[in-house]
């Protein structure tokens, strides 16, 4: 029986790292955003070749190419998107699904579960804050503390509420959220939209231009891999501002919204330099 061919949209998600597990290349070091490989499509000893993980992208420092699943097998096996496209039909049951993939690697974290939300008024916080240049007056309008239990032990951090009630939470010693993950949205009521990374970015810009931030309604993604999700939303907007990182992920994040929404806007020359908002306000004298 002959198999059907799966479309470009659905083999898009298939994951890249699964992928160059079964064409026999495996990553020399990973990180939560990233994964490096000796590159597929020509001979290193150094690992060139990285693969981001919120966006399953893939780029080729070593000759400055990138792109998606598709394009990586077309370029691997010097083949067509229909070739790349029966090879993905034909290995379905041993390919993951970007999805599934990123939701392996999450069971493996332990649960964080909220005990209570309160105002910001621990000192540790309010010196956190300071720390990152962010008065306590701007935080408690975007922000609330946040107590929580992990692997049996008691923690607090700044949280900032997402749009199922879940929680991302950040302190000086760490980075993480609870159940359910999503982003953050703000809806004022606005003709334009500010879409950021983090929350930092979302303080840090309510201090560099409170204007803007005042008259627009507010997406904070919390994890590129909501991308694909926000598109929809972003169509209702006259105007899309984008702040993301000037890192690989952000940049490679930005182009996608700037393609996918032609009343996008790439902000992030604001902070030319540096890799985010936050940072360019700690420089800021």
């Amino acid at each position: 029986m002959k198999t059907k061919r799966i479309s470009c949209e659905r083999a898009r998600s298939i994951c890249i790292v699964k992928t160059l597990e079964k064409f026999g290349h495996f990553p020399s070091r990973t990180s939560e955003k990233e994964a490096w490989f000796l590159s597929p499509l020509r001979s290193e000893t150094q690992a060139s070749f990285k693969v981001s993980l919120p966006l399953n992208r893939w780029y080729d420092f070593g000759i400055g190419r990138g792109g998606n699943v598709i394009d990586l097998v077309c370029l691997i096996s010097n083949c067509s998107v229909i070739d790349a496209l029966s090879y993905f039909s034909n290995e379905l049951p041993v390919l993951s699904y970007y999805g599934n993939y990123q939701s392996r690697e999450r069971k493996t974290k332990p649960k964080n579960k909220v005990l209570g939300v309160k105002t910001i008024e621990h000192p540790l916080l309010k010196k956190y804050l300071i720390s990152r240049k962010i008065p306590i007056s701007v935080a408690r309008t975007y922000c609330r503390e946040i107590w929580y239990k992990c692997n049996e032990r008691k923690f607090f951090a700044v949280g900032l509420e997402n749009k199922l009630h879940g929680w991302e939470l950040r302190n000086l010693y760490s980075k993480s959220s609870t159940s359910p993950k999503s982003y953050s949205y703000r809806k004022k009521g606005k003709q334009h939209i500010i879409v950021l990374e983090g929350m930092f970015d979302l303080l840090s810009l309510a201090i560099i231009s409170p204007a803007e931030v005042k008259n627009s309604d507010l997406l904070i993604l919390n994890s590129l891999s909501f991308i694909p999700e926000i598109l929809p939303l972003l169509e209702n907007y006259v105007t899309i501002n984008l702040y993301l990182d000037r890192d690989f992920s952000g940049i490679e994040a930005t182009g996608n919204i700037l393609r996918s929404c032609s009343r996008s806007i790439d902000r992030s020359s604001i902070y030319t330099g540096f890799k985010d908002l936050n940072e360019k306000l700690l420089n800021t004298k």
